[in-house]
């Protein structure tokens, strides 16, 4: 704007006259104060924007992400900083464990109560052997099952629950869709609490809200980013570590994230992480590689901070890659099991029980 300015000045002396320049040292002592200012300010500012060019020429126009559907807005105005395959509805995973917290949650059920571990009745994932070092007839706190569910991915302890919850498994799973249209998510359907089934599907757009949701829950955001956690069952003691290596992290500041896998889903992450001081939302769906989640959230806000996004207006690809149908034949379902769990168990002594 201040370019403009100095160019309509120049442009208005010229034209009245007020200066003859046939070399140097004639044209420059002709010129009006008013012009000479406005010279001066054409060449700082040239000056300026040459000097700004360079450092951005680096900057790549797309952070290429690898993840089929992506979604990056801004918490608090809503306003779109990236987006890729946003309303694609595909299977979510893990991702399903965080409306299993808001369920249980919401519920008000006593959360030092102990759970009898029950063997799973989810018929969506009949004859599949979830993964667990959770035993059937195992005593839980309510508490601790939730913190494995968001921390660990714990699939028992996300069944166990559902199925606690008061009138059973049935209408748990009408709590967590009557809660998904509560918060706008049409896009959103569930059928079981762990997210082992390839029938629990949403799009990149509903899980932006479902994650915005969870945020306002505080004991979903300090268990989903607890680090690590230990809880004794009978004479073992279970050591579990959260899926998300970023939790670690001391560059991310995350206030609440999911991590998710099974075949028909690849690799998905949710997060509300502050980049800047600016609180934001990050969904990355089917990640195709074990590391590739994390790579591509890196990724993302490396692009962020370079191209000055966190201040401009949205921004969304043009790209759209091909992306797995929520009836994917041949890979329906899974053992649900997140790498990077690592469950330890340790048996005490024979004479330690604690």
């Amino acid at each position: 704007m201040r370019l403009f300015t100095y160019l309509v000045i120049f442009v208005v002396e010229a034209r009245q006259g007020r200066y003859t320049f046939p070399y140097l040292g004639e044209g420059w002592p002709a010129m009006s104060i008013r012009f000479r200012r406005a010279a001066v300010g054409v060449f700082f500012a040239l000056v300026a924007q040459a000097a700004f060019v360079p450092a951005q020429a680096g900057v790549p126009a797309d952070p290429k992400v690898r993840s089929a559907s992506v979604l990056v807005l801004d918490q608090s105005t809503g306003e779109v900083l990236y987006s890729k395959n946003e309303s694609a509805v595909v299977p979510i995973a893990s991702i399903t464990k965080l409306m299993t917290a808001m369920v249980t949650l919401d519920a008000g059920l006593p959360l030092d109560e102990e759970v009898t571990i029950e063997r799973e009745k989810l018929a969506t994932v009949k004859g599949t052997k979830i993964r667990s070092a959770l035993r059937i007839r195992d005593k839980v706190k309510r508490d601790d099952l939730l913190k494995l569910a968001l921390m660990a991915s714990e699939n028992r302890a996300a069944a166990a629950l559902g199925i606690s919850y008061p009138g059973g498994l049935d209408l748990f799973v009408e709590a967590m869709n009557a809660k998904a249209l509560l918060l706008g998510m049409s896009d959103t359907h569930f059928v079981e609490p762990t997210g082992l089934s390839a029938q629990n599907v949403s799009s990149a757009g509903d899980l932006a809200r479902l994650v915005e949701a969870a945020h306002t829950y505080p004991l979903i955001r300090a268990y989903s980013t607890a680090k690590s956690h230990q809880i004794r069952v009978g004479k073992r003691k279970l050591s579990y570590h959260n899926t998300n290596r970023l939790v670690s992290s001391p560059t991310w500041e995350i206030g609440v994230q999911k991590t998710g896998f099974i075949r028909a889903a690849g690799r998905c992450l949710v997060m509300q992480a502050n980049i800047e001081a600016r609180p934001l939302i990050f969904v990355l769906l089917d990640s195709v590689g074990k590391y590739t989640r994390i790579g591509d959230a890196n990724r993302l806000r490396r692009w962020l901070e370079a191209t000055k996004a966190l201040a401009s207006e949205a921004i969304a690809s043009s790209e759209n890659p091909k992306r797995r149908s929520a009836s994917a034949p041949g890979s329906r379902y899974d053992s649900g099991s997140e790498s990077g769990s690592r469950v330890s168990v340790q048996y005490p002594s024979a004479t330690n029980y604690w």
